[in-house]
């Protein structure tokens, strides 16, 4: 785990909730496995001006796109925002696709699950979005309608996908790829916050003992 880097985009208007999740886990490590430490997560933009989220909140990247060097056991997340069926992404875009061939997991949600179809990144694997059909009136270059599940989130090898009400289920698949949660640690994590039942809080902290 030492030498894998976690790698965000970040961009203005990204939907800073649909990746908090993940992000708190990574950069805390609170509920891996023993021995594995927390993940930095190097933030990405396409240049070093502060961004804005959709929520209003400013992030400095750390890095510039044309230094985001993803060897193959890293991770590029891409988080949802209203600018990616815009200009502006192709930098990033292009990143994705090299993540994909040399084995990255590469994690988009929302928005960014548009730009990767427009790419065609999506046309052969399998994967999820927001809506089918809005997919397909947004991009209408799209072909991959066969490869397309109706579920929160779907994992195809180091690809993951998942709509933007689903920032859960997002997180277990990018978790449960890195391999840094027991099983049944992710298991309750997700019980937890999908039921607010705290049976799974305690199962949770009992977990790693």
């Amino acid at each position: 785990m030492k030498n894998r880097k976690v790698y965000m985009y970040v961009f203005d208007t990204m939907s800073d909730w649909e990746v908090g999740y993940l992000t708190a886990e990574l950069n805390t490590g609170r509920y891996f496995k023993k021995g594995i430490e927390p993940l930095k997560i190097v933030t990405v933009g396409n240049d070093k001006n502060p961004i804005t989220t959709m929520g209003g909140l400013t992030v400095l990247p750390d890095i510039v796109v044309e230094e985001c060097n993803l060897k193959s056991r890293d991770v590029l997340i891409l988080p949802g925002g209203e600018t990616w069926t815009s200009k502006g992404n192709e930098l990033v875009l292009s990143k994705a696709k090299e993540a994909l061939e040399e084995g990255c997991i590469v994690a988009a949600i929302c928005g960014a699950t548009l730009a990767l179809a427009k790419e065609g990144l999506l046309d052969n694997r399998k994967h999820t979005s927001n809506d089918l059909d809005f997919l397909k009136m947004v991009v209408p270059s799209y072909l991959g309608e066969k490869y397309y599940k109706t579920e929160a989130s779907v994992r195809d090898e180091n690809l993951i996908t998942a709509s933007g009400i689903a920032p859960l289920e997002f997180t277990v698949d990018v978790l449960r790829s890195l391999d840094v949660f027991e099983e049944q640690a992710l298991s309750s994590w997700l019980n937890l916050y999908k039921t607010h039942d705290s049976k799974y809080f305690f199962k949770l902290m009992n977990c790693n003992k």
